[in-house]
């Protein structure tokens, strides 16, 4: 009843903008239609989503801009996975079976503002205040200095959430900017500060950035009865890092570096560095190393932590090195098939994931990708995650 009411006043907010407000206010969007599947353990998992996108944009002067994203999803199928069954025998014969229930996963009906914001311009600096994108980085598949989003390996352009925030864009000289940015938390430990110098030199843009943001790691092998969550390990993050991307002799090239400094935790660091290529007969490749020294080298070292931490976005691997390989080729005007892979180092297992992609029509776009786990089992790509794939279709509207 909640998200019905909330439906209605939106569109009671938003359909007397639209009468009259017509030359100022522009609304668009996309439906989304998406089945994902997954066979493990001689089971098959499915869950069906419906998503709505509404976008709002208005340019109420000359300087002042608002935007705004509404989200509407609703889920049928399997809407409780349990992790439990695509981690490794070892692993789960470790936890009590009166715990074995608390590694649920639910997919519940969402109804959110995704972002709403107002950007006004004035005369030395530009000022954002609100939900908004924090994009950072030049890593295509993993982003050292992003400390806000952490990308599906699977699906890594698909769209990030926005984030509560302030931000400042100040013009120092022609191609060079100073962003500084504060986000707000539950509390000024959890809260985010940012500052980052953006230019460019010769072929290629650069970043210098550092942010102190608090971050939160849970113990998945203690529960809190009072909290009802797991044991909560929260402490301050600082981070030094940079990016570099341009082209050289007809390649794109990039790399970006991180050092995180933590409070409790040990100190880690991250490093992509990434090229790609587009040759003459439209095949477009590209290659991305990563290294996490948050990750480990020997997969019979992975706990329940790193599984969990993992599949909750608390880190972004749990394998050290890694490559993300892509090969595509238009095989028409409208088809597009490539095969992307990525494989440990670490641990020496590997995922292919053959992917197709279809524009109906300029509104109309059509993805599917299947994804096979080909390594032993306990490690990062390992069998016990089973095999599965994805099929998505969006109108734009």
């Amino acid at each position: 009843m909640r998200k019905g009411r909330l439906i209605v006043l939106l569109l009671l907010l938003i359909v007397p903008l639209c009468l009259g407000a017509q030359d100022v206010l522009q609304m668009f969007g996309y439906f989304e239609s998406q089945f994902l599947g997954a066979y493990a353990h001689e089971e098959f998992y499915q869950l069906y989503t419906n998503k709505l996108r509404i976008d709002l944009k208005a340019n109420l002067s000359d300087k002042i801009t608002f935007a705004a994203n509404f989200d509407y999803i609703v889920y049928h199928g399997n809407t409780e996975w349990n992790i439990l069954d695509f981690l490794s025998s070892e692993i789960v014969s470790a936890i009590p079976t009166g715990m074995q229930n608390l590694y649920i996963i639910p997919f519940s009906d969402r109804t959110f503002l995704d972002n709403a914001y107002i950007k006004i311009a004035f005369k030395y600096f530009d000022l954002t205040v609100g939900k908004q994108q924090i994009s950072l980085g030049t890593g295509y598949v993993w982003n050292p200095t992003d400390v806000f989003n952490i990308k599906d390996p699977l699906d890594p352009t698909y769209e990030q959430p926005g984030h509560n925030a302030i931000r400042m864009d100040i013009p120092i000289r022609p191609g060079f900017t100073l962003t500084t940015l504060y986000s707000p938390g539950d509390s000024w430990r959890q809260s985010a500060c940012l500052i980052q110098l953006k230019g460019r030199i010769s072929h290629f843009d650069f970043s210098i950035i550092a942010v102190e943001k608090g971050l939160t790691f849970h113990d998945y092998t203690r529960f809190n009865l009072l909290a009802l969550n797991f044991l909560e390990h929260p402490e301050r993050r600082q981070v030094l890092g940079g990016s570099l991307a341009g082209e050289l002799l007809g390649a794109g090239l990039w790399a970006e570096y991180a050092y995180s400094r933590m409070e409790i935790s040990d100190d880690f660091y991250e490093l992509v560095i990434g090229i790609d290529y587009t040759f003459d007969f439209q095949t477009y490749i590209m290659a991305e190393f990563y290294r996490n020294t948050l990750g480990k080298t020997d997969f019979k070292q992975y706990d329940l932590n790193d599984w969990m931490r993992l599949f909750a976005s608390e880190q972004k691997t749990i394998s050290r090195d890694q490559v993300y390989c892509l090969i595509q080729h238009p095989m028409t005007d409208l088809l597009n098939f490539g095969l992307s892979s990525i494989y440990s180092f670490s641990d020496e297992s590997l995922i292919l994931i053959p992917m197709l992609t279809y524009n109906l029509s300029n509104n109309v776009d059509i993805m599917a990708y299947l994804n096979f786990n080909l390594g032993e089992e306990g490690k990062v790509f390992g069998r016990n995650l089973g095999n599965g794939g994805l099929l998505r279709a969006r109108v734009y509207f």
